[in-house]
């Protein structure tokens, strides 16, 4: 990996500045110390700040207000039900994927008719619950999946609030691995199969054909992929409606990024903008799906370190935050900026230093990072802009502790998801009873 430089400030954007370097050399989240937390949790932990996930939320909403879109939170970027409850109570609505995403997005206190149930996988159980929660709409990836809800759809006698995921096939210029709408991506509908599946699924008793939806990819910097999505989507609802079918609904999907200490984040005029550009003259409803742009600033990983040792041009130390805490950079290549949690001591001989995991793969790296100044073991380490797929893609991977989570809001922080130990890991693999191999149903 590239050597990384530090700082030892967070300047991200319109993100809430809830990391400081405070006169006591220390990093404080919002007013608590981080090494407070760490000595009171333990480590690795994740620890999330309240208030950043409200300025963001509300500098989102005030920069999209004039569109009058509406905002559902990716729950798959940050999962825990006491991130989700702070974003409810602000009335953010919830974008999900799974039926466990469902649960935990009700579990929150968000409305039903706030809930969009995305994703190319959905299973007819999932699909039942969804009809039966009352949720705002499903987004139909595929003409097979489209079968199935009408299948659902009679049997429980709900007709079923449809959206078509529109695959436009444009490249959002951002990691192969979060690009979604390519022609050769899985996720949903070409656009030009679009209009004989909407007129036939419009005239059908069971669905309630409500709209379309895109999704183009995730951490888009370069703004211009959106224009063209949304203008793409824009003229397939002006041939919708030649048509004479209606469309009432437009999801524009998530994927906004963030900035760092290297990149400078999007701007949010210009993301409302393109909004209003290209489809704020529709009449439709509109809303998106940010994940990564609500939390990922609004978190932070804290490892100690353990050892130190030599390496190959930069001393490595080895901490106790493993890619089963954090995956993104062993999935994605993804860097993370980092500080230390107490005042950066004057750097010896080398100017870089390593940051290596635990876990018994080559991948479990973080890379090598500048301005850390002299590592000694026990200190801790932090991995800012963490807050959206990091706790929510973790793992017990080598039997491993699964990280625990931590809220901090203003003067005071509670645990919101405790270390789960192998203890509690072997209790779920306690063995029931056999049963028989041969097959009743004949």
């Amino acid at each position: 990996m590239d050597t990384i430089a530090s700082s030892p400030t967070i300047s991200t954007g319109t993100s809430a500045r809830w990391l400081s370097r405070r006169s006591d050399g220390r990093l404080y989240a919002e007013a608590v110390p981080l090494s407070r937390i760490a000595r009171a949790v333990g480590t690795p932990f994740y620890c999330y700040s309240a208030g950043a996930l409200r300025q963001n939320y509300a500098a989102l909403k005030a920069a999209i207000a004039a569109s009058d879109v509406s905002i559902c939170f990716a729950v798959k970027a940050s999962s825990n039900v006491n991130v989700l409850a702070e974003l409810a109570r602000l009335g953010c609505g919830m974008d999900i994927v799974s039926g466990g995403e469902m649960a935990r997005a009700l579990a929150a206190g968000t409305p039903p008719e706030r809930i969009i149930f995305s994703g190319v996988g959905k299973t007819r159980s999932e699909i039942r619950a969804a009809l039966e929660a009352g949720l705002h709409q499903l987004n139909v990836e595929s003409a097979a999946e489209l079968e199935v809800v009408a299948s659902v759809a009679r049997e429980t006698g709900i007709r079923a609030p449809i959206a078509l995921r529109v695959n436009p096939d444009v490249d959002a210029r951002t990691h192969a691995k979060i690009t979604t709408a390519k022609k050769d991506s899985k996720f949903g509908i070409a656009i030009e199969e679009i209009p004989a599946i909407y007129a036939a699924a419009s005239a059908r008793a069971e669905l309630k054909m409500v709209g379309l939806a895109v999704h183009i990819g995730s951490q888009i910097l370069d703004l211009s992929p959106f224009r063209d999505a949304w203008a793409a989507l824009a003229d397939l609802v002006r041939r919708l409606r030649a048509a004479g079918l209606g469309v009432d609904r437009l999801d524009l999907g998530g994927g906004l990024g963030i900035g760092d200490d290297r990149h400078a984040g999007p701007d949010l005029a210009e993301y409302a903008s393109i909004i209003a550009e290209t489809v704020g003259d529709l009449g439709c409803a509109l809303n998106v799906e940010p994940g990564r742009w609500l939390a990922g600033r609004g978190g932070a990983l804290v490892s100690e370190v353990l050892y130190l040792k030599e390496g190959d041009g930069a001393p490595i130390a080895v901490i106790d935050a493993a890619m089963n805490d954090l995956m993104r950079p062993a999935l994605y290549g993804a860097q993370h900026p980092v500080l230390t949690a107490e005042a950066p001591r004057p750097a010896g001989k080398d100017a870089a230093c390593r940051l290596v995991g635990p876990v018994c793969e080559s991948s479990d790296d973080f890379g090598k990072y500048e301005g850390l100044g002299t590592i000694l073991a026990g200190d801790f380490v932090v991995f800012d802009n963490a807050g959206a797929y990091g706790a929510a893609m973790s793992s017990t991977y080598n039997s491993r502790d699964l990280v625990p989570e931590v809220l901090v809001d203003d003067g005071q922080f509670r645990i919101i998801r405790r270390r789960t130990n192998i203890s509690d890991a072997l209790k779920l693999e306690e063995p029931e009873s056999w049963l028989a191999g041969d097959d009743p149903v004949r």
